[in-house]
Parts: structure tokens; sequence; C-alpha cells
């Protein structure tokens, strides 16, 4: 790959990004090894963001890059539309072990967006096979992120994401968000007060009809909007009352999945079922786009009991794709082969603490962990929302490390393999950057 600078940077149309301030001021990473990227001018860049919070493993692991290898030089691409290879199926079977067979059934997207419009899809087929076609609404969630595609918009609560494209989908509402400034500031972990917020999914119940809703969409952790956790109990009540109602429940672990929490799921963490989940980022550890709709065997048996034929009008091109499925199957192994739970687990207090350490510095108004996520609230510059948070992520580009910010909001998420010494070095470089900060 070209490691100097690009001749031109016109026609490349960057997604999220200020395409403006970046081609004016570009942060060009060339390579990548374990903690650390290193950019076009040979500067080692810590990463505190696990990319996109997709490289649970680190970078460069050797099984996962001779995985992607020899299945590209193998079988570089074969459908699933009414044929199959090996990888796909035996990939299946794993996940199936890492979930400990809680659910029966994996459905093979590209991503999260499209994982989560699956999850919609099947939502939706599911309550016609069985008789129940009027369950069309989804609830979402204020401040969810849920994707790019117009299912994954509209249950979104994420206005910015929205507002450029006018109508959404019919029939959406929204639970309130449960982020509480004045009472759940500087929490560790799950915050006491907001559990009662579930409960609003019954007002929603009874202005619509129980008979009209489908599914209620969640993120266990809401990561894009800023780290928002789940108050005690909250989940627990939202899957009692989704039970209740005879709504499904579906938890959206693209960010949460594969060890974020220092559990294989959020799922496992916060001990809920839900009854479709959707995945992708750390199933391949980055490597390779890929993601995955998690079913209860009661969802896909309903679709079986159909007449012969297709029973899922639904897929894509590059759905199971072999080069992924290779990579996302060594993926597993490392996590199991190199203990990554358990290292994960061990660094959560010491990481913890380290964040909380920047409590009282300038213009921090929050800070909230759990697992090997953070959040670290700004408080906005007047008339410039966000304006604060995004001169924090480009002075600690320059100083050495990869965070990500939304809004005002510092997020971190490194990857799961990391140190001491790696979380030393990212809180001083960043303690020192917020010290400075207008």
């Amino acid at each position: 790959m070209n490691e100097s600078r690009p001749v031109s940077m016109e026609s490349f149309w960057m997604p999220f990004t200020n395409n403006r301030d970046f081609k004016a001021h570009p942060r060009l990473l060339v390579s990548a090894e374990g903690m650390y990227y290193k950019d076009v001018d040979g500067r080692s860049i810590l990463d505190g963001a696990a990319g996109l919070w997709c490289v649970p493993c680190g970078h460069a692991q050797p099984k996962i890059v001779a995985a992607v290898r020899e299945m590209v030089g193998q079988l570089d691409f074969a459908p699933t539309f009414q044929m199959g290879h090996p990888a796909a199926f035996d990939l299946a079977e794993a996940l199936m072990e890492y979930t400990n067979h809680r659910f029966g059934h994996v459905f093979y997207t590209n991503s999260g967006s499209e994982a989560v419009d699956t999850a919609l899809k099947i939502a939706l087929a599911y309550h016609k096979a069985r008789g129940e076609a009027s369950r069309t609404r989804f609830i979402g969630r204020e401040r969810g992120y849920h994707g790019v595609g117009f299912g994954g918009i509209s249950v979104g609560g994420i206005a910015g994401n929205r507002k450029p494209y006018g109508v959404m989908l019919p029939g959406v509402d929204h639970l309130p968000h449960t982020h509480n400034l004045e009472k759940n500031a500087y929490t560790r972990g799950e915050p006491e007060h907001g559990a009662n917020l579930a409960d609003e999914l019954e007002r929603i119940v009874t202005l619509h009809d129980a008979s009209t809703i489908a599914a209620v969409i969640v993120e266990p952790v809401a990561g894009s909007t800023g780290v928002l956790i789940p108050p005690k109990g909250y989940l627990k009540r939202l899957r009692e009352l989704c039970t209740k109602h005879g709504i499904l429940l579906i938890f959206d672990e693209v960010i949460t999945g594969f060890g974020r929490l220092t559990t294989p799921f959020a799922a496992d963490y916060f001990d809920v079922e839900p009854d479709l989940m959707t995945t992708a980022k750390g199933l391949t550890n980055g490597t390779i786009p890929m993601g995955a709709v998690f079913s209860k065997k009661h969802i896909h048996d309903a679709f079986m009991d159909a007449p012969a034929g297709i029973e899922l009008f639904h897929g894509y091109t590059y759905s199971g794709h072999p080069v992924a499925c290779a990579a996302s199957l060594a993926t597993l192994e490392v996590f199991k082969e190199q203990k990554i739970l358990e290292h994960a687990a061990g660094m959560a207090e010491y990481w913890a603490d380290a964040v909380h350490s920047l409590k009282g510095l300038p213009h921090v108004i929050d800070i909230r962990t759990i697992g090997l996520i953070a959040g670290i609230e700004l408080a906005p510059i007047a008339g410039k929302p966000g304006a604060r948070a995004f001169a924090a992520f480009k002075q600690a580009f320059e100083d050495g490390i990869l965070i990500r910010v939304t809004g005002d909001i510092i997020a971190l998420s490194p990857p799961l393999v990391l140190e001491k010494k790696h979380i030393d070095e990212l809180f001083g470089k960043l303690r020192e950057v917020l010290k400075n900060l207008d």
C-alpha cells in the first residue's frame, strides 16, 4: 500500500467527516500493529478507540491475517443464494457456541446497518408468519444509533442522522433516553436512577395497542451517541414488558458485542435475553466487513412452518462471504487462545480508575464507565455544539492518541488487549489535552 501522501484527496467523498476541514489538515494512517497505528509521517498513534469500536483483539493479529490470506487465495468469493461453502456453516456453529447456545441461528450481513435492517425485516415477517400481520410498528429510543439504513435511522433517535432525509419509515415511536446528568453524573457501571423510564413502553402500548407493535430495539449501552449506560434494572424491565405484550426485543450489539463489556455480549453482562441480536464490528476484528443477526430458535422455526420454498426473501450478495467467514473464525480462535475476555476483565478496574481521575479538569461535566468503554462529557462552547470535543480530538491526534468524539462527548473504547502502560499513556496525554483546552 502507498505509505506516502496521495497525489490528490479530492475524489473521495468521506463518510461522517467534515471533508473541507479534513482535506486541509489530513490525518492519514498507513499501518497498524497491536495497540498502535502509524501515520503517514511515521508517528505512532495509540489507538484509544479500537479503530471505530471494531478491533477488540488489537491490530494485525497473525492468526487472523493468515486466515484472510489463505482464504482469499483458496476461495475469493462464493454465493450463498441456493448454494454455500463450508466456512459459512462452520462459523455459524462456532458463533452459536460463543453465545453459549442461547440463540439458534445466525443470518449474515455485511455491516451493522444491514444487520439492523435485517432484524427489523425478520421481526415483521415473523409476526406475519404467525398470523399477526397487524404487528408492524417499531419502538426505538431517543439518542439511539442503529446504523444508516432507512430502517436504522427511523428507529434511531439522533436528530442529525435523520434531519437531512425527510420522511422516515412510518409507524415508529421512541422511548425516552436514560441520560440524567443531574442524578447520575460520574457513575461507574450502571447508574442508580432511571429504571422507571422503561415503563414508558406501557404508555406507548396503550397509545398504539400491543397488537400493532412488532419489536422494541435498543442498544444495551448506547455508544455512538456518547456512552449512555442503562440504569440498574432498566433492561430487565424492558424484557418483562416485551414478553408481557408479545413484542420482540432486539438488542443492537454492534458496539457492545465481542467483549466490549468484558463479556461475550452485553446480554451476558446484564443477564437479559433478547429475541434478536445484531452484531458486526468485532465479529471479524474489523479486518473484513461483516455483520450478523442472531435469532432465537422459535423465530427461525416460524418461517420453516411455511410451504416449501424460499422462507425469507432477503439477503445480500456478500452474505457469508468466505473471506469474512475465515476472518471471523480466526477472531473467535484468538479470543479463546489469548483469553481476551479474561484479560479485559482484569484491566477494567484500572481503566475505570484512570478515566475517573480526569474528574475536575476544565470543562469536564461528567464521566461514565462500564467494561472497557468510557464517556467523558465536556461543557459545550456557547453557540458551537461539538466544537470543544472536536478540538480535543484534533489535538489528541497531534499528541499521538486516537480518541473518538460525538457532539461534546469523548468516547473511548480501546482494543481489549491493552496493558496498564497503554492506559497510562492514553490518559496521561488526554489529561494534558483537556488541561489546555479552550
